[in-house]
């Protein structure tokens, strides 16, 4: 998986309407559901993108769902925006063909890898420098460290935390800042739903954020929900 994508999948899912900062495309494993997007009701589609910001809600309470939420400026989220129309904030799927063409996988196929793998094909070819791998490699070892700062990194490649930042971003497309983030938050849903037993505190500290209510501040920005809502939700929510 791309490291700026999280990829869930629900069954029976119905949420409340909710907003987040992450591109989001949901499509149907199975069944049509419901959705209303800002403020316009749809019936029986198979699946939308959306841009971030956008009020919506979805109701698939016989099917399952395939929800992929992109960092907007990663690669692939800059990538998605150039999709869209002038004053477009949405495309609803209204067929599983309809998806297929827009994403251009293969007919009346759903899986949800075969479309990650699609979407970063379709990328621009980067050969990433060996210090911008090397700090990927270092996050992936050490994302639980709360204590991470931009000198961190600086000192680990030997640049200044600006050259460095800006080395970043070029071949990402996305900060430093972020990518820590996103890898916190993978980390911390995965535990979340396959260790149950745990409290969503511990799972806080123990994933780099300094305590719950900051995990609870970004879970909203990016995806809407808070941790205890996923939690308690966990028998119908699984992560990719």
């Amino acid at each position: 998986m791309n490291p700026f994508v999280l990829a869930l999948q629900a069954k029976n899912l119905s949420v409340k309407i909710h907003h987040h900062s992450a591109y989001q495309i949901v499509l149907s494993n199975d069944t049509p559901f419901t959705s209303t997007i800002d403020g316009t009701f749809y019936e029986g589609i198979h699946g939308f993108l959306i841009k971030p910001h956008i009020a919506h809600f979805c109701v698939a309470e016989k099917g399952t769902l395939n929800i992929l939420n992109i960092e907007p400026y990663s690669n692939m989220g800059l990538e998605l925006a150039s999709r869209f129309k002038e004053n477009e904030n949405h495309i609803v799927f209204d067929l599983p063909f309809d998806t297929n063409a827009f994403f251009k996988t293969p007919k009346d196929n759903m899986d949800i890898n075969v479309l990650v793998n699609t979407l970063v094909s379709n990328l621009p070819p980067n050969n990433y420098d060996e210090r911008i791998a090397k700090i990927v490699e270092y996050i992936s070892e050490n994302y639980f460290k709360s204590d991470i700062t931009p000198q961190t990194f600086a000192n680990l490649v030997f640049l200044s935390p600006s050259r460095l930042a800006s080395l970043f971003k070029k071949q990402t497309g996305s900060s430093l800042s972020k990518y820590l983030l996103w890898t916190r938050m993978r980390k911390a849903i995965y535990i979340t739903l396959s260790e149950k037993e745990r409290s969503l505190t511990d799972i806080a500290y123990d994933t780099g954020f300094y305590d719950l209510p900051q995990w609870n501040k970004y879970m909203y920005q990016m995806f809407g929900m808070p941790p205890k809502a996923l939690k308690f939700n966990s028998d119908l929510i699984q992560v990719l």
